[in-house]
């Protein structure tokens, strides 16, 4: 049988791949993302449609995760690390990029903190500049002329 920690994990990260539903069951109501994507509202719902954004981004889009380091307490609340990875072809415009039809990898750090069996807050980091890099390609910055 597989460890509840690592269940909760997998679950939260497939829905990335497009389950949405999914986070409903993985995360708390008032669930914390941060920092927020632009225009992303706070809680699983507001999450969602940046998902979405993803499915069209990208075809065959889903998390792979590499480890899981556990820091919570006895109880089973406290903190967690997840090194993972975010893998699919680049078929849709993102950030300003038009597709590329490259297969991507892009690493990405989170640190969550588990409430009674679900994730209450998520901290996330993801290398941008490694995807702009594996397409070849990056959005235009405007220049303030101050």
């Amino acid at each position: 049988m597989s460890n509840p920690l690592h269940q909760l994990v997998e679950k939260f990260y497939r829905a990335f791949s497009g389950d949405t539903d999914l986070l409903d069951e993985v995360v708390t109501p008032d669930w914390e993302d941060v920092p927020l994507n632009p225009g992303q509202g706070p809680g699983p719902d507001g999450v969602k449609p940046m998902i979405k954004g993803f499915g069209q981004s990208f075809t065959g889009f889903q998390i792979v995760v590499h480890d899981v380091i556990d820091g919570r307490g006895a109880d089973g609340n406290g903190k967690i690390g997840v090194r993972a990875e975010m893998r699919g072809t680049h078929t849709g415009d993102l950030f300003g990029v038009p597709a590329t039809g490259r297969d991507v990898r892009i690493p990405i750090h989170e640190f969550h903190t588990v409430q009674d069996g679900r994730l209450a807050r998520t901290w996330h980091l993801e290398d941008w500049f490694g995807f702009f890099n594996q397409v070849g390609s990056a959005p235009h910055i405007a220049q303030d002329n101050q």
